[in-house]
């Protein structure tokens, strides 16, 4: 079984950047992921979008609003 690690809609948080990593998880399409610390102390791995992924470095914060993506603080 396969696991999304896309954001949901309605989530909101904020964190901060542990690793970058990228992969091809299907075989076909190149995705990439951060690993980030959130500030309630959960680590979790999320898909980001090329923008966000190159904009960001090991130990900036982001923020995730409900109804919008994740954006570098």
């Amino acid at each position: 079984m396969f696991k999304s690690r896309q954001p949901a809609p309605d989530e909101a948080w904020e964190g901060v950047v542990l690793d970058k990593s990228r992969g091809m998880a299907d075989g076909s399409n190149l995705y990439r992921y951060l690993t980030v610390r959130l500030s309630t102390g959960e680590t979790r791995k999320i898909r980001a979008d090329r923008g966000l992924w190159d904009s960001v470095a090991e130990g900036d914060g982001i923020v995730k609003r409900a109804g919008a993506d994740p954006v570098k603080k």
